[in-house]
């Protein structure tokens, strides 16, 4: 394949709990029929029971026809992901988590001669305290493109100012910066002047009739009490 011929990436939001995988399990073959993407990716940090992953869920998602995956702020919610982290091999974790946590902090994905690069980064606003996402952007983005210009950035944060910040940071640099976190889907998806794709969230895989995927009493409660 020539290096610039266009190529179509299906990302989906966040993937909450067995209903959001049931969900992606059904919908997907008729996605891939009716799009022909050429990668998939999919935010699945709240894949296992909303809080975390696990490996049995893990290569369910990849039989499904995921080809990578990136997490978040639950990342490690399930203890057994740090003792099986080598098992996880299309998942990265947020590029600025500190030094020492375990994982990948990119990925990059050869399919037909062609290669994506995913990149993960976590929010500091509302957020508990991580590293410089955007000097961690900086440092990932220059290895990816060492093999790649095709990079998809996904921005797990709380604010949609980081996010829009993330998105002009790296505009003209990287394919698409694409938000997760809120499950609420935004209405500001636009190509930035630079040629970066840019939306502050795509939403999320889960209940319609829930609170951002989780039971609705149950949230009603806390929110009360």
């Amino acid at each position: 394949m020539s290096p610039n011929k266009h190529i179509k990436v299906l990302f989906i939001g966040d993937i909450i709990g067995a209903y959001g995988r049931k969900i992606t399990e059904e919908l997907l073959p008729e996605l891939m029929r009716e799009l022909s993407p050429d990668f998939i990716l999919a935010n699945g940090e709240n894949s296992a029971h909303g809080y975390g992953i696990t490996l049995k869920i893990y290569t369910a998602l990849m039989d499904m026809g995921i080809d990578g995956l990136a997490m978040g702020n639950h990342m490690f919610d399930k203890k057994e992901l740090g003792r099986e982290i080598a098992k996880f091999e299309n998942m990265v974790k947020p590029a600025n988590y500190p030094p020492a946590a375990p994982g990948k902090e990119l990925l990059i994905i050869e399919k037909d001669g062609v290669k994506l690069g995913l990149l993960n980064l976590l929010g500091r606003t509302f957020m508990a305290a991580m590293d410089c996402p955007f000097r961690a952007a900086d440092r990932v983005v220059e290895v990816i493109k060492k093999e790649t210009n095709n990079i998809i950035v996904d921005m797990h944060a709380e604010a949609t100012s980081e996010k829009v910040a993330m998105g002009f940071y790296l505009e003209g640099r990287v394919s698409a910066v694409l938000g997760t976190h809120t499950h609420v889907m935004t209405a500001d998806d636009r190509v930035l002047p630079g040629g970066t794709s840019y939306i502050s969230d795509v939403g999320m895989v889960g209940s319609q009739d829930s609170v951002i995927g989780m039971k609705r009493d149950a949230i009603l409660k806390r929110f009360l009490t």
